[in-house]
């Protein structure tokens, strides 16, 4: 019988590359998604609200892992209205995946839920996982996320908490917008360009995710991000190598402010701010990253 991963809002970028990969592996998956229930390639798509109990609940019960993506994307503008939906979409996961597992007869051995690297804030200094956090709407988020996460005892189930770099793949996720513009010759560097981005391979990231599946003692935070962050200025300067777009103008802050208003319809902050981390506790307990080169990680995802 093949084991089964419940994945919750895993209808986005990360969420379908992890089925996919896991499927690969022999995994039965279920996406757990505000969309309509159906089949697509033998991924199982089922409805939830992401707050309440509903039919998704018997896939909790006898799966062997469930891995919780669910949350509005911070890629948006920061109105009163968001910044609710932000906060309690991932609240109201949290705490329905909670209940559910501890109602279930055969409970998952480990709930994975993915994070974000933004509980550091924006600084320059290189964070490990007991890195002070930083300040602002994005680490209120993250801290309380976590508390929310970390509160309920699940006695069967292991609790593994990823914060998640800036993640590398293909047709999709903040790279794809990065590359639509450098390819229009607006890839310089943004602002100063001395903002860090901890950038990872989505290839790494799924089996990070394995690699805590699999490791019984893997349990708490980890930095899920490669050992390699790069300024904003280096990582531009890769990315228009790797699409052959040799220059392009920096964009001022200004710009950057109206033109992710206008244009992008999103927060500033998210380009304007960085954070310089390492993934210390998966180095520690023996975790091998395959991409650790910038270049040769663009070059794998964009070829």
């Amino acid at each position: 019988m093949r084991a089964k991963i419940v994945m919750p809002g895993g209808s986005g970028f990360l969420g379908k590359c992890a089925a996919h990969y896991f499927y690969k592996l022999g995994y039965d998956i279920v996406i757990l998604t505000r969309g309509k229930s159906k089949i697509i390639n033998n991924i199982q798509y089922l409805n939830w609200d992401g707050k309440t109990f509903g039919e998704w609940t018997k896939h909790i019960d006898g799966s062997l892992a469930v891995i919780n993506f669910t949350g509005k994307s911070v890629n948006c503008i920061y109105t009163p209205e968001n910044k609710k939906e932000i906060i309690e979409s991932r609240i109201d996961s949290v705490k329905i995946i909670a209940e559910a597992i501890l109602q279930a007869k055969n409970p998952p051995k480990v709930l994975i839920q993915s994070a974000s690297l933004a509980i550091y804030g924006d600084t320059k200094k290189v964070c490990d996982e007991n890195a002070p956090h930083g300040t602002g709407f994005s680490v209120e988020v993250c801290e309380r996320w976590e508390k929310e996460f970390f509160k309920e005892n699940l006695p069967h189930t292991r609790k593994v908490l990823l914060r998640i770099g800036f993640v590398l793949g293909k047709n999709g996720g903040a790279l794809e917008t990065l590359s639509k513009l450098t390819r229009r010759f607006l890839g310089g560097a943004i602002a100063s360009g001395e903002q860090y981005i901890s950038w990872l391979h989505i290839e790494d990231l799924n089996r990070m995710f394995e690699f805590v599946i699999k490791n019984e003692d893997a349990i708490g935070i980890y930095n899920a991000t490669g050992n390699s962050p790069s300024q904003n200025k280096d990582f531009m300067k890769a990315l228009r190598k790797a699409l052959k777009k040799p220059w392009s103008p920096p964009v001022p802050v200004f710009a950057v402010k109206i033109g992710a208003r206008l244009f992008m319809k999103t927060d500033a902050s998210l380009a304007l701010t960085g954070r310089n981390c390492i993934p210390s506790k998966f180095i520690r307990e023996g975790f091998k990253l395959n991409f650790d080169n910038l270049e040769e990680a663009l070059t794998d995802v964009l070829k």
